[in-house]
């Protein structure tokens, strides 16, 4: 659904305000750092990233060429002397904590390998925060996963408990508690001329979906990369609900966010969900069949019918602290999110430029901002 004529003013970031802006994203190869990290060079930002290499072959870091113009570094969140190192040297203003271990089914095959990513590595990025100078602005995404799930069909608000019956999701609510604990600890208290005061907030999305994403045991790559082989794609749940979103839809509202600390500080420093319009609530099933239409022969799906770990059937977020906060709406429906993901693939089965198409589509979905909403 497009954004009312009265709301427009706040649906945009300030490209201006990132121009020359010192920015550190944790995880930068992965999919939503990478997304993250073209879009602020697109802002002219001076961009660093920290993250192991990227975590699949091939990935959206790699074939969109995100590593060109901006610094980026390969290391351990968990390795807090190579952190802080980082810190010293490129001296961030704004820090966005992306890098985790984010596959549900992973948590399960390595328990211990999640939780010490996930909730040691956020625990060592705030402490690298704290003990640098001059990180102002600090944004630590965590998933919409980390609520103690009760499959209720209204959304979850930002004060609803901790919680996750998966080692992922677990790990997801403990990180929201680290944020919550340093930011109480360390980073609470007036602005003084003579110290930098920093303002953390974390960030709440999930089943976020675009181009270049390549996980395993996810279902847009599944499905991309079984049509791109010719092979039907095998479907375990396709009865689960999920709240689907086009990547720059919660990108769009960490950046705003991250503006609204650098400006007013701690009234913003809290947690705050960026998710979808109910509409976008759709059965696997649902994706499926129109990715399969919109891909064309020889695309197809089969149910697999073995049996698999417990996984949500039904979460969905309550986003109205943002959308009254920070003026943040989503602009994009299901179909257009679709349209555009078939539109990245295809480019990328042609051996297309995938840095150009996917500074086509941030470009495309400035235009919208600028909009309102979906009019193309």
């Amino acid at each position: 659904m497009a954004a009312t004529q009265a709301s427009l003013e706040g649906l945009a970031m300030n490209p201006a305000f990132w121009s020359g802006r010192r920015v550190l994203i944790t995880g930068h190869t992965g999919f939503k750092g990478a997304w993250l990290s073209l879009w602020l060079q697109m802002m002219q930002a001076e961009v660093v990233g920290y993250s192991l290499e990227p975590p699949t072959e091939p990935s959206l870091f790699n074939v969109a060429r995100v590593g060109e113009k901006m610094h980026s570094v390969i290391g351990d969140i968990r390795d807090l002397d190579h952190l802080q190192q980082v810190f010293r040297e490129h001296r961030p203003e704004i820090v966005f904590h992306l890098a985790a271990q984010a596959i549900v089914r992973t948590s399960y095959e390595d328990p211990i390998d999640t939780y010490d990513c996930n909730i040691m590595g956020t625990a060592k990025v705030l402490q690298a925060i704290r003990q640098s100078d001059g990180v102002r602005v600090a944004v630590v995404i965590t998933s919409d996963k980390c609520y103690e799930n009760r499959e209720w069909h209204w959304g979850y608000r930002e004060i609803d408990p901790m919680g996750g019956y998966d080692p992922y999701s677990s790990s997801k609510g403990c990180a929201e508690l680290i944020t919550s604990a340093f930011r109480r600890s360390f980073f609470h208290g007036p602005r003084d001329a003579s110290k930098t005061v920093t303002a953390v907030a974390s960030a709440r999305a999930g089943n976020v979906i675009g181009g270049g994403y390549w996980a395993t045991d996810r279902l847009v790559p599944d499905m991309m990369k079984s049509f791109m082989a010719g092979q039907p794609v095998v479907i375990r749940n396709p009865k689960a609900i999920r709240p689907w979103q086009f990547v720059l839809e919660p990108l769009r509202g960490y950046l705003m966010l991250a503006e609204k600390l650098w400006s007013e500080g701690q009234p913003y420093a809290d947690a705050w969900n960026f998710g979808p319009e109910d509409s976008s609530a759709r059965p696997v099933q649902w994706i499926v069949d129109r990715l399969v239409a919109a891909w064309g022969d020889p695309a197809a799906w089969q149910l697999d019918p073995d049996d698999h770990p417990h996984e949500a059937h039904y979460l969905k977020l309550d986003c109205s602290k943002a959308k009254s906060g920070l003026r943040w709406e989503p602009l994009m429906d299901l179909a257009q999110t679709l349209e555009w993901i078939v539109a990245w693939y295809r480019t990328f089965h042609q051996e297309g430029d995938m840095r150009a198409e996917t500074c086509r589509q941030i470009e495309r979905y400035n235009r919208l901002i600028e909009a309102g909403g979906y009019t193309e």
